[in-house]
Formats: structure tokens, C-alpha cells, sequence
């Protein structure tokens, strides 16, 4: 019996525009993949690996399997990623991202420039800014991290890490938020620090500067800046579980809607600011559509999670829960539709659409018309134009969440920030 290999037209046409493919005999590559968006030029594609999926994009200079086989499915990789071997699956990864092997990047993940992780790493709905680095054997799934101005002072998350995103009532309303998007996309703030074999349980948020020590688990959140955090473990006990009692319901629902509107700060960033950036280079506009996608699902993925635990609040019990939690509960499901309509399309408030004219006015004027270095265009900004542009994305996020807190006023949400 003659064999044949499967893939064998897709990959001779890709050597005939120049990937380089040491041993074509060993890599599997779908019939849905489109030649015409892998580039001609210095993509290197080693023994063991699978590419797959018709939104594949791989840019120049990309190197895939080096260290393992890696599996590609409808991913998007701008120029110089590295990813050494594992799976990577419905994600974006920006110019000279990198994973070792043994990852496991599933959807929902946004890798920006120059953000890494080190062997056998877990990924899923999570969002790294520009140089963010994580260590071996993370589980970081459910998270926005940012911080950092360079490959020399960036955040930091040591290894045997554990983002803790999984409830015993079964809810993924676990979002951390490590920093945030109005000061974050300015590459100027202080790095963040996650000491090794440590852990967050989910949703948290915290400032930038922190430093957090080897062996923490935070359950709390520390959003101030610059703080040196040892968590204390909490004392052993033993004591009656009451399931889906929710004894901290509105902080969760709080920062499960903050996460919400800074995703929401994020994409008005992409769609103002960085669009003309990607648009500029090879792929750039199916890099931009991928990184939308990824924040559309974020969100989708974030309102539904919000939902299934506001139904389990609600729900009867015969355990012992606070009346006041299944009120809340309640109140938040028949409030989840205008919540929603909050983080679609709507136009902003009047005030943050000011903000937003006057700081991209000033960002024109100093960014020029070099559209090619986006990283070098952002942290050479004069303060007062950063400053602006922290102000109109805050004022985004304050304007998303006085909108939900006016709406369902008995929730009584965001009372000490508005």
C-alpha cells in the first residue's frame, strides 16, 4: 500500500514561498489553513507540530516547536513569536511573544508585546500587557496583569503559581484584576511582583508596585500602590459548609463589573489608539480583528458567569444563607440585561467622549507619523498626554459603573468609589 502523506500539498506549497521547514515529513497541517496568511519570510516551523484552524495567522519570524511539538489552532501571531511547544488554542500573541514548552494557552488569551512564560504554563481568558513574565508552572487563567516599562522592569509572577478561578460552588466569577487598563496601556507604571509558590483566589485586584511575598495566598484585594504584601494564612479550623452561601456577594459582583469595564477601556484603546498601529504592518488588520474577537469573548464569557451565580444565589436553599444575599441575587438577574447593554456598543458619556477628543488630539501631535513602533510611540509620550489618556479611560470605567450602580440602586454598588 502506497503511503501518502496527508498534508504533503499544503506544506510544499509553504516551502515554495520560503517557511522553512526542517523535516516536512513530521508536521500535520489542515486543509483549512490559508498559505496566504503565514509570512514568506523567516518562519520556522520544527518537527512535531500542527497547525490548524482558517484564522491561523503567523507573521515573519515566528518559531514554532523548537523546544517540543506545538500545536497551533486558529491562532494569531504577530512578528518574532516564539512558541516552543504545547497546545495554543483561539488566542492572540503580539510581536516577540513567547512560551516554553509545555503550555497550554486556550482561548480567550491576549499575549501582548514581548510577554513570555517559562515551561508548562496554563492559560485561559487571560490578558498580559507588553513585557508581563510569567515563571514555570503557572496556572494563570481568568486574569488581566499589566505593569512594567521594558524587558528589564517588568511584572513579574513567580513559579508554581496559582490564579484560583474555580469555586467549591462551582462559579468562575474569579477575575483578578493585577493592575489595570487606563494606567497600564501608558507603559509607565511600577511592575508587579507575585513571589513564587504563592497563589490568588479570585477576584482580586491590586496596585501597581506591589510586592508580593514567596509563598502568599491573597484573598483580598490590595488595590493601593506600591504596597510590600505578606498575606497571613488563615488560622486551621473546622465548621459547618453552607453551599452557595455567598457571605461576600457584592465585592465579588463589584469586581467581576469592574473587570468588565476595563475590557471594555481596553477595546476603545484598540480601536482608537492601536488600530492604526497594526493596521500599518503585515497582518495587521487580522491581528486587530483577533485581539477584538478575544475581548468580545472576555466579555461574553464574564456576563455569563455573572449570571450562573446570580441564578445560585437566588435559588432556594435549605442551607443558611443571608435573606439580603438571594434579594441581591435576584435584583442582579433582573438587572442583567441593562448591565449588558452597558458593555456592548453604546456610545460613551459626554464627558469621557471630551476626554477621549482631547487626548487623542494631543497623542497625534506627539506620536507624529511613525506608525511602526507602537511601544517606543507610547513610552515616549510627554506625562501631560499620558495623563490625559489615563483620564478619558478612567473616566470610561467610572462611567460604565455609575451606569450599573444608578440602575440597581438596591445592590448598593460602588459606594465608596462614587
Amino acid at each position: 500500500m502506497a503511503l501518502k502523506l496527508q498534508s504533503e500539498q499544503k506544506i510544499q506549497e509553504l516551502l515554495n514561498k520560503g517557511v522553512i521547514i526542517p523535516n516536512p515529513l513530521t508536521i500535520d497541517i489542515g486543509d483549512e489553513v490559508r498559505a496566504d496568511q503565514i509570512s514568506a519570510r523567516d518562519v520556522r516551523i520544527y518537527p512535531g507540530c500542527r497547525i490548524y484552524g482558517e484564522k491561523t495567522v503567523i507573521s515573519a519570524g515566528c518559531r514554532l516547536g523548537y523546544e517540543a511539538p506545538a500545536t497551533i489552532e486558529n491562532c494569531r501571531l504577530g512578528a518574532g513569536v516564539e512558541l516552543k511547544g504545547g497546545f495554543f488554542s483561539h488566542s492572540v500573541f503580539l510581536d516577540k511573544a513567547g512560551m516554553g514548552m509545555g503550555a497550554h494557552v486556550r482561548e480567550g488569551c491576549i499575549l501582548e508585546e514581548e510577554a513570555n512564560g517559562a515551561h508548562c504554563v496554563g492559560l485561559k481568558q487571560t490578558i498580559l500587557f507588553p513585557f508581563v513574565t510569567l515563571g514555570s508552572l503557572v496556572n494563570f487563567c481568568d486574569c488581566l496583569m499589566a505593569g512594567g516599562t521594558s524587558r528589564q522592569n517588568h511584572s513579574e509572577v513567580g513559579s508554581s503559581y496559582i490564579h484560583f478561578n474555580f469555586t467549591p460552588d462551582a462559579d468562575k466569577t474569579t477575575p483578578s484584576l493585577l493592575g489595570d487598563v487606563p494606567r497600564g496601556v501608558m507603559l509607565n507604571q511600577p511592575p508587579i511582583f507575585l513571589g513564587g509558590q504563592g497563589g490568588i483566589v479570585g477576584p482580586v485586584r491590586l496596585g501597581y508596585g506591589a510586592v508580593v511575598a514567596a509563598g502568599s495566598i491573597l484573598r483580598k484585594d490590595y488595590p493601593g500602590d506600591n504596597q510590600l504584601i505578606f498575606a497571613p494564612a488563615p488560622p486551621g479550623s473546622v465548621r459547618p459548609f453552607a453551599p452557595a452561601a455567598y457571605p461576600h456577594f457584592r465585592r465579588i459582583v463589584e469586581n467581576n463589573l469592574l473587570y468588565l469595564a476595563n475590557l471594555k477601556a481596553l477595546e476603545s484603546w484598540y480601536r482608537q489608539v492601536r488600530k492604526t498601529y497594526l493596521d500599518a504592518r503585515e497582518f495587521g488588520p487580522l491581528l486587530y480583528a483577533g485581539v477584538m474577537d478575544q475581548l468580545a469573548s472576555a466579555g461574553k464569557e464574564r456576563l455569563k458567569r455573572l449570571k450562573a451565580m446570580a441564578e445560585k444565589a437566588a435559588a432556594p436553599t435549605r442551607t443558611q444563607r443571608k435573606p439580603e444575599t438571594a434579594a441581591a441575587g435576584q435584583t442582579l438577574i433582573e438587572h442583567l440585561d441593562s448591565i449588558e447593554d452597558v458593555f456592548g456598543a453604546g456610545d460613551p458619556g459626554d464627558e469621557t467622549q471630551r476626554f477621549r477628543d482631547a487626548f487623542i488630539g494631543d497623542f497625534e501631535k506627539a506620536a507624529g507619523n511613525d506608525r511602526t513602533s507602537y511601544l517606543d510611540v507610547i513610552r515616549r509620550l510627554p506625562p501631560e498626554v499620558s495623563s490625559k489618556g489615563v483620564q478619558w479611560l478612567n473616566a470610561l470605567v467610572d462611567d460604565c459603573c455609575k451606569k450599573i450602580a444608578t440602575g440597581a440602586p438596591s445592590l448598593n454598588l460602588f459606594e465608596k468609589s462614587i
